[in-house]
């Protein structure tokens, strides 16, 4: 039972870093949110896969800051709010009404939780 947990880890874990990498190439989609979700996948499967994303020379200590303190950058939190700000009138353009209200609704919960985490 034990290895078939592994093994689950193992696979989420590599999906999200498809996901990581699939994002640096999209601009709609988070790169260090799905590397946060491998890293903490690797380290109940394979720790030390978990260590080679903290050592990213890109990403690294964007995870370790997280790991760490909870901290988001600047930056970071920015680019977040930008991101969930234009997903409405996009959603609203291919969607329209009343599911436009799904992302304004995400913005006022989940971007005042990003903008209050340390730097």
């Amino acid at each position: 039972m034990k290895q078939v947990k592994r093994s689950v880890w193992l696979v989420a874990g590599v999906l999200f870093v498809a996901l990581g990498t699939i994002g640096i190439f999209l601009p709609v989609m988070p790169t260090v949110v799905f590397y946060l979700l491998a890293a903490w996948c690797f380290s109940k499967s394979h720790p030390e896969w978990a260590e080679r994303l903290y050592n990213h020379p890109k990403h690294g200590h964007h995870l370790v800051a997280w790991r760490d303190r909870r901290a988001i950058s600047r930056k970071g939190k920015i680019s977040a709010i930008l991101a969930m700000s234009a997903s409405i009138p996009f959603t609203w353009a291919v969607a329209g009404f009343p599911i436009a209200f799904i992302p304004v609704g995400v913005l006022l919960v989940i971007g005042p939780w990003i903008w209050t985490r340390a730097e």
